[in-house]
């Protein structure tokens, strides 16, 4: 029973984490053609994914639980992170069974490990940009040297707020 049931939060973790990878590459593509409703879209899509995940997470850590309590197994440790519950859970299993399942645990790690460097190269694009900009505002502008201030008169950090630009230079 705790085979079947980890084999199926596996699976069901590495079909969300395989979603998330196509939306990923969406979300990518509608910010560099500048589609914000697809952006927003996609992004709705993205935080449905990770709820779903969080859920699951959830559920394996409380079978993690059960299975302690089941094996009253000395070796397995409060001390464990997630990865050395489930491999303490894989030991005893049969090795039919212990194969498949971490073939499927390591190809959910492959497939996150894919999902966080495509939202890294997201971020250092979308850095990139920004810093494009800002130094653009900073010589464009360059009378409010570099700073913005709040009505208060408060140093406002630079973020990329609108400004009404004239239409001619």
């Amino acid at each position: 029973m705790i085979y079947e049931k980890c084999r199926d939060i596996l699976l069901k973790e590495f079909e969300l984490v395989q979603s998330a990878v196509v939306v990923q590459e969406k979300i990518r593509l509608a910010v560099t053609e500048k589609e914000w409703t697809v952006f927003e879209d996609n992004l709705n899509t993205m935080n449905g994914i990770e709820s779903k995940l969080e859920e699951l997470e959830i559920e394996r850590e409380n079978l993690f639980t059960v299975f302690k309590a089941l094996v009253h197994q000395q070796n397995f440790s409060d001390n464990l992170d997630a990865k050395g519950r489930f491999y303490a859970l894989v030991s005893i299993l049969p090795e039919t069974q212990r194969n498949d399942l971490t073939s499927i645990y390591r190809s959910l790690k492959l497939e996150a490990i894919k999902l966080r460097m495509a939202n890294e190269a997201l971020l250092t694009y979308i850095n990139g940009v920004k810093s494009t900009l800002r130094e653009f505002l900073d010589i464009a502008f360059a009378e409010r040297g570099g700073k913005t201030y709040t009505r208060e008169g408060m140093h406002f950090s630079n973020d990329m707020r609108s400004i009404v630009l004239n239409r001619t230079f």
